[in-house]
């Protein structure tokens, strides 16, 4: 279909999964069982329903007439009861108890948030899957000594995996979120027009008790502990809110990850898969971009912005409910879920195919190390006799000359050469580069990701263990 606007989420990004969770079907047969439910339990507790029509309802849960559906709506602009009608057809004996006492929200909203949970846990799925594969790649380099950056300047070693579980320490915080989230998301239930069940209230004949076990008597059939305790007619906007921000955390943890892997690359330290028939650029053939980690940053740029809409839409919502919310959360809740999709799966596929260049690595350290080494270099002249005041001084000046001669005339780091040169030091530039080692100088990065993995992965990994296994499909 070439002649009308497709989003790209759908064409480019999102994977099938995620694009049936919120597709039509997904929408539309929810919205049957919700009706079964419903219907399941007024005849429990005592309304004039027959098995029989319980069993027609559930004959047609899944084979939906759409068409009847469209024609009707077309005719009676409601999309609800055009539905109510359509399964009405398919159904004639329980045609008239379809729907009854409620209102649209009780399967436009309680479908919101079963979709909203379903799409969760596949976002679960695939954070954990990324968490497995960041382990594997930090237990790998968990050793290997890195240039470490503050203000992208050069600063104390770390190792390349130690810098991985800066990464995964993130999405483990986000994995908390989701799991409170998916642990703490209720239905609406049924509430009726303004949140009151008055007529449940009617159709029960008064009877409270029984009105009073309608939702969680439909809770229980749909999956759920519980119906949210009091709403409107809707259930609060800010249930959107919550779970919308919880990918934008999602989003901006990839942010920070595609940024380090992009300046990496620029490094020519660690490259994100490229394949062989990959064109980098259509004019300099020669080049590498880091197309992924890019995409990533600019999805997760648009699911933090859209964070807004949910928060936006609850902020103003009046009294028991309006409807300047609904075109807004046909977009904004969806395409926040697709885009975040599309995110892990990218991140899932640059984390699978990282490259490391260990050579390029040790070069940029050693350009350094010298610098870093310094204080160890003051201490162990102190040890020989010197004067620690007086050898800081020194060390201070020859460390900027050396800088100098990098910076303006293009030269090698000889700040080794410059101390030996010294007598004040008392040191041989034998013994100085016998220093220059650069494990000595990462502290207890090793230890930290062993522990890290150790004491906070694994146990995630084992409780989550079905789970795992999960490819990346990356379809542009």
């Amino acid at each position: 279909m070439t002649d009308r606007y497709q989003s790209p989420l759908s064409e480019r990004y999102a994977s099938k999964e995620m694009q049936y969770i919120f597709s039509p079907d997904m929408k539309f047969k929810t919205w049957r069982k919700l009706w079964i439910a419903l219907a399941q339990t007024e005849k429990e507790l005592g309304l004039s329903i027959t098995e029989e029509q319980i069993e027609e309802l559930k004959a047609h849960q899944d084979d939906i007439n759409y068409e009847v559906a469209k024609e009707r709506e077309a005719l009676v602009r409601h999309d609800v009861m055009s539905h109510v009608y359509a399964y009405g057809q398919q159904c004639p004996k329980a045609k008239g108890i379809i729907h009854l006492g409620a209102t649209s929200c009780y399967v436009g909203d309680n479908t919101d948030i079963i979709l909203m949970r379903e799409a969760l846990l596949l976002v679960r799925k695939k954070l954990i899957n990324v968490i497995a594969e960041l382990s594997k790649f930090a237990e790998e380099y968990k050793a290997l000594p890195t240039l470490a950056f503050t203000h992208f300047q050069p600063a104390q070693p770390t190792t390349v995996g130690k810098r991985a579980t800066l990464w995964m320490m993130e999405l483990v915080l986000d994995l908390e979120d989701i799991d409170y989230m998916i642990g703490s998301l209720k239905l609406l239930g049924s509430k009726g027009t303004t949140g009151t069940q008055a007529s449940f209230l009617e159709l029960f004949d008064g009877d409270m008790e029984k009105v009073n076990q309608i939702d969680p008597m439909i809770a229980k059939k749909m999956g759920f502990e519980s119906c949210y305790p009091v709403s409107g007619q809707t259930y609060s906007r800010k249930v959107d809110t919550r779970v919308i921000n919880i990918l934008a955390g999602i989003a901006a943890s990839a942010h920070k990850f595609s940024n380090d892997i992009r300046l990496l690359q620029h490094l020519k330290e660690v490259e994100e898969p490229f394949e062989k028939n990959q064109i980098g650029s259509s004019a300099m053939a020669y080049k590498r971009n880091p197309m992924r980690s890019e995409r990533i940053a600019s999805l997760a740029r648009y699911v933090m912005i859209d964070a807004l809409n949910p928060a936006i839409t609850s902020a103003t919502q009046w009294f028991e409910r309006t409807l300047d919310d609904s075109a807004n959360k046909r977009l904004s809740v969806p395409e926040a879920f697709l885009a975040i999709d599309g995110i892990l799966d990218l991140y899932l596929n640059i984390v699978d195919g990282l490259v490391v260049y260990p050579k390029v690595i040790e070069k940029h350290l050693m350009a350094e190390l010298p610098f870093m080494a310094t204080e160890n270099i003051m201490m162990d002249a102190t040890k020989a006799g010197g004067d620690r005041q007086e050898l800081h001084e020194k060390i201070r000046k020859l460390s900027m000359e050396a800088g100098r001669r990098v910076k303006e005339e293009g030269k090698e780091n000889n700040l080794l050469e410059l101390i030996a040169d010294d007598p004040a030091f008392s040191l041989t530039l034998e013994e100085l580069q016998n220093t220059m080692k650069p494990e000595k100088y990462t502290g207890c990065a090793k230890e930290q990701v062993e522990a890290f993995l150790k004491d906070v992965i694994t146990p995630i990994l084992e409780q989550n263990k079905e789970l795992l296994g999960v490819t990346a499909e990356i379809h542009v």
